[in-house]
């Protein structure tokens, strides 16, 4: 029963996930000396005033915890037949999100400590496809529970 509500809300978890790695999660600019820091999914790139690189930094990390996330989303799916270990997949997946927020919070202080800059920099669409996917993936539990409750009140009534 792949049409069920907590199948879109899971799927929108996923795209949610692909956006995550496609979008920047941050951009800093540096008003004194016109410099740029961009994160995305698996670069922190630190930009001059005309648009070149100076510094990149790998975060592949992110990139991976996104990529699982969006994966066991996917797999989540089709577990429709054992909702018990969809709730399960659907937790292990709300902690990754969580973690993933998490590092993507310290490595945007981090930065924010290391330029001494005067604001903390503006979060991209990236960052709050997380975030949305957090919600969706809240609402499938919720409707996998309704369908866990539904379940057993058939089972009492036979």
């Amino acid at each position: 029963m792949i049409q069920r509500v907590q199948s879109i809300f899971l799927f929108l978890v996923a795209v949610a996930m692909g956006l995550t790695l496609g979008l920047d999660l941050w951009v800093q600019e540096v008003a004194d000396s016109g410099e740029v820091w961009k994160l995305n999914a698996l670069f922190m790139n630190q930009l001059d005033a005309s648009g070149e690189i100076l510094q990149s930094s790998s975060n592949w990390y992110i990139a991976a915890l996104a990529s699982f996330a969006g994966l066991l989303a996917i797999i989540s799916i089709f577990q429709y037949r054992n909702l018990g270990r969809q709730m399960m997949l659907n937790m292990v997946n709300s902690l990754l999100m969580v973690g993933l927020v998490a590092i993507v919070f310290l490595t945007t202080n981090g930065v924010n400590e290391e330029v001494a800059a005067a604001d903390n920099g503006t979060y991209g669409i990236g960052f709050w496809a997380i975030l949305a996917a957090m919600v969706c993936n809240m609402l499938a539990n919720r409707f996998i529970r309704k369908d866990v409750a539904l379940l057993k009140s058939v089972d009492r009534i036979r």
